[in-house]
């Protein structure tokens, strides 16, 4: 009970995300096309800015990103996937794709404005695989894959994680030959001078130098390499394919014979052949691991050859109607599945080259040009819910799409901890702290079954390359059917929960001394961050002394326990300071707030205990129960641990958490800490409130344990005191007049209208929150509206009543139950 009050009346709110699993169908739906695919190329853009690493550049549109990993060996790049791993091959891959997209369908862009954004985040990826070209060999991998894989927790604060487990201050990176990599570099690098040897010269240069060099060592060593690091994420099968893919790119980027001679002469009589046939392969998929199907596509255009586009359409005849007795499987929903692992990101790549082979190979034959435009319009459309269950896969896109994609950054996970995210009613449950627009997750299996589980990678993998061919295949979209961006995307995100905040409990207490145990948290996702200098205040009041004859003199403070007794965090503590009257305050100062990091269960608070006290042989003359900081406090163990805001916690000095006796509270800016202080916007609204905090009352009710705990956020007490910061917004005043209408009286004025301004809201609580603590005196009509149960006293009840009734668990005032 004593945790259900403390918890009541710090308004802790759990906010949590929702979970679906999309059942088997029997039944295609109705087509429905009405998608906005130029909102689709943009927000896969987000996604792929989302995954930068480094200092990010100025153009990142992505508010809760901030630089990370700024001293890899090679800088820059995106990571792979939901994790923080950098391999050459999937940014190649990945690169080759976005850059065909924009080489074969530039006008689209142009029309929908997404062009020099498109340019950005490609050059973002070729301009690393120029830095992983070391000459003689590449950069093959950056990070520590068995670090990487078994810690959850955002880019920005994974080198300090790494740096606490290893001790390392670097990523370790690995180089190497290897034809299959090599070759994928040199195709990426010619997409990138293709696309800007007219707007860049000098840039298209580099990247074709590159590409000539790459390409040169991957056909003279023809092997994979050593590159066995990568190889428990990505291990290459087979080079011929890759080589083959970059000589046609070559070929297009120098017009030089040699690139297609080498084609004709060796590449193809090595490339894959269909199981027991000598066949040439045409029945998998265009991927990082095979190639194949594109060089094919590419080859056949650039030779004019009719057998290389009889050869290339088997492909698609396979994956459309079928072909020597082949053909794809097709789920009941009618979406051609490959593999379990990526089947989107299949199925959307071959859309691609359907599109490019439609608008080129086929352009001037009505049928196949039909038909392979209706097959890739089918996979996209899918993907955006055209399907039985109205589902989209690209989150972010439509009313219902996965919220448990498997990504780390995004989450905003701080204790490690990552089963339950996305999901609602289990005791892990976590909300993701922000939405990964753009991202196409692995997708459905054969039967349109998915699973939104982060643990079920198979359903919910984000990753570069899945997004790569499904980017292109926009590109196409785009060209083909128009669509618009969104001007007002992305917004500025603000915190979802406090990030920064005090959570406390007694430890002891008697005549002569209070000690209090308390922690720091550091949960912060707006970007992931800490603070070196980091402090935070508790306040107290000596009027007893005094009255007994006694002073400031006579009280002494003292540590009992740091948890960074014994590293750079040291905690150390002041001598009480006087703040008004005979409040005073104790300020305890980290020497390094960096070592409170949102990075695991033992890093994301720091705990502390320590004693305010006066000698044994005056004892009896303490009163804790008059300090302004002691309020909410509760002393039964580990359970009693509550969120306050009456102890401060600040950034330098600047208040980032809390309420300071006069009333003081963090300003906009620095609680919204990643949105411009001219465009900060604080609206709160009873109805919003009353929902969170029923999701509150609901998870309590389960008596959660102290690591779910710390999941809540205290949303309502950070919105009280941001509404008496700004005097409330107008949503704010519109809705609390309205719950006024219903507030009858207690013998006075208006009950609850403790600051007489002739409505009831949120400033009313905090002003009775220091009146029920004799901060502040209340008398006449203010008195009798300040007794919200008609017991005629005014105490913390009536505190705890007229926040209940501000967030409209009370119907009306006073409440007498």
């Amino acid at each position: 009970m004593k945790k259900w009050l403390a918890v009541i009346s710090a308004a802790i709110l759990a906010l949590t995300g929702t979970s679906a699993v999309v059942p088997a169908v029997t039944s295609t739906a109705e087509n429905n096309t009405d998608y906005n695919y130029g909102e689709a190329l943009q927000k896969s853009m987000f996604f792929y800015e989302v995954q930068q690493s480094g200092e990010l550049p100025d153009w990142n549109e992505v508010s809760w990103r901030a630089d990370s990993m700024t001293n890899d060996y090679v800088s820059g790049g995106w990571y792979d996937a939901g994790d923080h791993l950098k391999f050459t091959l999937t940014n190649a891959y990945a690169a080759t794709m976005l850059g065909w997209g924009l080489l074969q369908y530039r006008d689209g862009m142009e029309a929908v404005g997404q062009e020099t954004l498109y340019e950005n985040n490609l050059q973002w990826a070729l301009d690393y695989l120029v830095g992983c070209d070391l000459g003689d060999e590449i950069v093959y991998m950056i990070g520590d894959g068995s670090f990487d894989h078994v810690w959850w927790g955002s880019a920005e604060v994974y080198m300090a994680k790494y740096e606490l487990m290893t001790g390392e201050t670097e990523r370790p990176y690995y180089t190497c030959n290897d034809s299959c990599i090599e070759a994928q570099m040199a195709a990426a690098l010619c997409t990138g001078y293709l696309c800007f040897k007219d707007s860049q010269p000098d840039k298209a240069a580099e990247y074709l130098e590159h590409a000539v060099a790459c390409f040169e060592r991957a056909d003279a060593n023809r092997s994979i390499g050593d590159d066995t690091e990568e190889h428990s994420y990505y291990k290459p099968s087979t080079f011929y394919d890759d080589l083959f893919y970059a000589a046609n790119w070559l070929y297009m980027a120098t017009g030089e014979q040699k690139y297609l001679d080498l084609c004709a002469n060796d590449y193809i009589d090595n490339l894959g052949t269909e199981e027991q046939s000598t066949e040439l392969k045409y029945t998998w998929g265009h991927c990082w691991d095979d190639v194949m199907q594109g060089g094919m596509l590419l080859y056949a255009i650039n030779t004019g050859d009719s057998t290389w586009k009889t050869q290339f359409q088997k492909h698609l005849e396979y994956w459309t109607t079928g072909y020597g007795g082949k053909q794809i499987t097709y789920t009941p929903d009618g979406l051609p599945w490959l593999t379990t692992w990526g089947s989107l990101r299949h199925a959307t790549t071959t859309a691609f080259l359907a599109y490019v082979a439609a608008d080129t190979l086929f352009a001037d034959d009505e049928t196949y040009c039909e038909k392979y435009t209706e097959f890739a319009d089918g996979v996209m459309n899918y993907c955006f819910g055209d399907n039985s269950s109205n589902y989209s896969y690209v989150v972010g896109m439509s009313d219902t799409y996965p919220q448990a994609w498997h990504h780390r950054t995004s989450s905003g996970v701080w204790d490690d901890k990552w089963t339950g995210i996305g999901t609602t009613g289990t005791d892990d449950s976590k909300e993701h702290a922000h939405i990964l627009y753009g991202a196409l997750v692995g997708g459905p299996d054969q039967n349109d079954n998915f699973s939104d589980k982060i643990s079920d990678y198979q359903y919910t993998e984000v990753a570069i390359d899945y997004n790569a061919g499904y980017t292109a295949a926009l590109c196409a979209m785009v060209s083909k059917y128009g669509g618009s961006a969104d001007p007002d995307f992305p917004e500025t995100e603000t915190p979802k929960w406090d990030e920064f905040f005090m959570r406390a409990s007694i430890n002891q207490a008697s005549g002569s001394y209070t000690e209090i145990k308390v922690y720091a948290m550091n949960h912060s996702a707006w970007p992931a961050r800490t603070i070196q200098d980091l402090s935070y205040r508790y306040y107290f009041d000596i009027s007893e002394l005094i009255d007994a004859g006694y002073s400031i003199d006579d009280v002494s403070v003292k540590i009992g326990y740091d948890q960074h007794a014994s590293d750079k965090g040291q905690i150390s503590i002041s001598d009480p300071i006087l703040y008004d009257g005979t409040v005073y305050y104790v300020e305890l100062r980290f020497a390094d707030g960096s070592v409170v990091m949102p990075t695991g269960q033992s890093e994301h608070r720091s705990e502390c205990q320590f004693r305010i006290s006066i000698p044994d042989n005056i004892q009896g003359v303490w009163d804790a129960t008059n300090d302004y900081s002691y309020q909410m406090l509760v002393q039964d163990g580990e359970d009693a641990m509550v969120d306050t805001p009456y102890i401060t916690m600040y950034d330098g000095d600047t208040l980032i958490w809390g309420i300071e006796p006069d009333g003081t509270t963090p300003s906009e800016t620095t609680v919204t800490t990643t949105e411009p202080a001219e465009t900060t916007t604080v609206e709160m609204t009873t109805t919003e409130a009353t929902t969170e905090t029923t999701s509150e009352t609901a998870e309590l009710t389960t008596e959660s344990t102290e690591v779910t705990e710390a999941t809540e956020a205290t949303e309502v007490t950070s919105e009280i005191a941001k509404e008496t910061a700004t005097e409330a917004t107008t949503a704010a005043t519109e809705e609390t007049t309205a719950a006024t209408d219903t507030t009858g009286s207690s013998g006075g004025g208006l009950c609850g209208d403790v600051n007489l301004n002739g409505k009831v809201d949120l400033a009313d609580v905090i002003l009775l929150s220091k009146a029920s603590i004799q901060l502040v005196d209340l008398e006449g009509t203010a008195l009798l509206n300040a007794d919200c149960n008609a017991d005629s006293a005014v105490d913390r009840n009536d505190v705890l009543i007229l926040l209940e009734f501000c967030v409209q668990l009370v119907d009306q005032l006073p409440h007498t139950e």
